[in-house]
């Protein structure tokens, strides 16, 4: 069951990586656009981004209740990278939901400027850390959060291509996998840590009845955004409220 349990955490960090890298990588991309290219793009992402975010609420609790010993081990770990990261998380929402608010190009472009700002926290914070985690030295862990914070650009930049009918299915999936490669390499090694410090079966067969319920809600959520908000010609979507 803890293997089990440990492939479910590694395809909802895998998933949260291959989803919300493009949003993040949308909204790095807003800086030096126009103000109608800074619209249209977050017109183009907003409609993912609260369910591209359910991923990580659902790593979480996979994280402290499938593997509740290492729940203090990455919170100390982690602590300056999580306050930073929720930090930009709260801006990068704060400018999504502001940005609209009051009409007039200078409020826009401040609140834009937080979605990037924001977005450039969160990209470059889950690679130091990764590497944190990896036991990198913090040199290394500068560099992965670098290279998360390009991937994330790039696969932003192949989703809003395919989002205005520009790119292709199969491109937007390679950069998917290209922007979860990080945290699929650092699973990997870590598998075994992960499989020595997971929870006791019968706390793991509770967690598995919760799990059937959710799964397909989740799984349909997402079904139902990319249905929805598929590039479909001659339809320009943009939200009234973004």
């Amino acid at each position: 069951m803890d293997v089990v349990w440990l492939v479910v955490f590694a395809a909802l960090l895998v998933g949260y990586f291959a989803l919300e890298g493009f949003d993040l990588g949308a909204g790095l991309l807003l800086v030096g656009r126009s103000q109608e290219r800074r619209d249209r793009t977050v017109a183009a992402m907003a409609p993912f981004v609260l369910a591209n975010e359910v991923w990580l609420v659902a790593v979480a609790g996979v994280l402290f209740g499938a593997f509740p010993l290492l729940e203090g081990e990455v919170i100390f770990a982690l602590y300056p990278f999580v306050v930073a990261m929720l930090l930009g998380w709260v801006l990068r929402d704060a400018g999504l939901w502001f940005r609209r608010r009051i009409e007039g190009r200078a409020w826009r472009a401040w609140w834009d400027l937080m979605i990037s700002l924001g977005s450039l926290v969160l990209a470059a914070g889950w690679g130091m850390a990764i590497g944190r985690l990896a036991g990198l030295p913090w040199i290394a862990g500068l560099g992965l959060g670098a290279l998360t914070t390009a991937l994330f650009a790039f696969h932003g930049r192949t989703f809003l291509a395919w989002r205005e009918s520009r790119g292709t299915g199969r491109g937007l999936a390679l950069s998917a996998l290209a922007a979860a490669a990080p945290v699929v390499v650092l699973l990997t090694a870590a598998a075994p840590h992960l499989l020595d410090n997971a929870a006791p079966a019968a706390t793991l067969n509770v967690l598995s009845l919760m799990l059937v319920p959710f799964a397909p809600v989740m799984v349909g959520a997402q079904v139902w955004v990319w249905r929805t908000f598929r590039p479909v010609k001659g339809v320009d979507r943009i939200p009234s409220f973004f």
